[in-house]
């Protein structure tokens, strides 16, 4: 009998081993690269261009996104990944807490994007997850944000994959007021708000917390309008925003380089990444896939 499952083991290992190498083969790296971007209202997409070096400086010493003029615009999260995952030749970026097996993530410059490499600061590309209000917050709001940046509420960042902002958060000791929290904003900060206002609820259910998913620069002025209580931005605010709001970061979270299963690919260069976002890398042969 042990024998029998020795040689079934074996059998299926060089099943496996042949179905992957069919896999490299069936993948026509002379294809054209489907390069897969967020909007332009997007956080993801501000940090990912400045931190792979797709934006650039011009002679003004103005700020200009080179994202190729072929670039797929996807406008969420989910988009991405579904795009990329349809596209057997497509590339596209997404918030590291919200990668799922419907998509491969590569490693960038030989480090894998995981919260233990992105603490000791091996894994370069990660942003801030932010949440900003104007003026003072509405006593059942600043309880939901005492929530968040306490120990409690920075265990639910840590369970759903994201990096806690402090390894020393105090307990939580709210007071449970009741009231209306309109928070709205990123794609990719949405699901984690939204874990987040399902641990708070459970603890003060009598508030009520409505999320609306938009982008990053939509949520920054739907609260500098007072449309929102809080907005939320998976990057740094800019200056003009910072002039009428109080930025909060409750999180942070790396940035995912994904393409499709069967591509073959384990990893690329920083500058490779960058070259493909701005056209200067259209075809994977380009990218040495041996």
């Amino acid at each position: 009998m042990k024998k029998s499952i020795v040689v079934i083991s074996l059998a299926l290992i060089v099943a496996l081993f042949a179905s992957m190498v069919a896999f490299a083969a069936d993948f026509d790296k002379s294809k054209a690269i489907s390069v897969v971007s967020r909007e332009e209202g997007s956080g993801t997409r501000g940090a990912f261009i400045e931190l792979v070096g797709v934006q650039v400086k011009n002679d003004k010493g103005e700020k200009v996104d080179m994202t190729t003029e072929d670039a797929i615009i996807a406008n969420g999260t989910n988009i991405v990944m579904t795009t990329v995952a349809s596209d057997t030749y497509g590339i596209g970026y997404i918030s590291l807490g919200s990668l799922n097996d419907t998509v491969k993530a590569v490693n960038v410059d030989d480090v894998e994007p995981t919260v233990k490499n992105i603490q000791d600061g091996s894994y370069k590309v990660f942003r801030p997850f932010n949440i900003a209000y104007k003026g003072e917050l509405s006593e059942v709001a600043q309880d939901f944000v005492n929530f968040i940046l306490s120990a409690e509420g920075q265990a639910v960042v840590e369970e759903n994959k994201y990096i806690k902002v402090s390894e020393e958060s105090p307990k939580f000791e709210g007071k449970n007021p009741a009231g209306k929290i309109v928070v709205g904003g990123s794609s990719s900060v949405t699901p984690l708000m939204e874990k987040l206002k399902e641990a708070y609820i459970a603890i003060n259910s009598n508030a009520e917390i409505e999320i609306q998913l938009s982008d990053s620069t939509t949520g920054m002025t739907s609260a500098k309008d007072g449309i929102l209580d809080i907005g939320m931005a998976s990057r740094e605010l800019k200056e003009s925003e910072l002039e009428v709001l109080t930025p909060v970061v409750i999180a942070n979270d790396g940035i995912a380089i994904i393409v499709n299963l069967d591509n073959p690919i384990e990893n690329l260069t920083s500058d490779q990444v960058r070259a493909i976002y701005v056209g200067e890398i259209t075809t994977w042969e380009q990218t040495e896939i041996n």
